[in-house]
């Protein structure tokens, strides 16, 4: 895929992020916090298992997961760990504070993570301008969430 596809479509998948916390929260204010989580992560279950036998060719390659070391089996708690997060703290933060904090800590997690270059990927230095995004990022979470 080129990156000008991938850029927008990306952007665009962040879009609806946006919107997740707060119709998470609606449901988790309905059935309660844990059980909205558990029914969040069962539609998206049966649509992405409905995506995969329709387009994706299926599970034929699934086998392969007795190769994977273990912590590459953990995607789905750290996903199960933000919904059901933002599913509370949208109530406090509102959408835009829950989206601020979400990318300030993805972008300082992911510094730190190419700066160890663990989980597959390339070692990269901890620079100045990416020490000055990431407080720009602190810098707005502040200025979002602060009223």
């Amino acid at each position: 895929m080129d990156k000008w596809v991938a850029v927008p479509l990306t952007a665009l998948a962040g879009s609806l992020v946006a919107l997740q916390a707060p119709i998470n929260s609606g449901l988790g204010k309905s059935v309660g916090t844990f059980a909205a989580a558990t029914i969040s992560f069962t539609t998206g279950t049966i649509l992405l298992f409905g995506i995969a036998i329709t387009v994706g060719g299926g599970f034929g390659d699934a086998g392969e997961i007795r190769h994977l070391d273990w912590y590459y089996l953990l995607g789905g708690v750290l996903g199960a760990a933000y919904v059901t997060t933002v599913l509370v703290t949208v109530r406090e933060l509102g959408a835009g504070g829950v989206t601020a904090a979400t990318i300030a800590g993805q972008l300082t997690m992911s510094v730190l993570a190419d700066r160890a270059g663990i989980l597959g990927l390339p070692e990269k230095a901890i620079s100045a301008p990416r020490v000055i995004g990431v407080l720009l990022l602190a810098a707005g979470v502040f200025l979002i969430v602060r009223d």
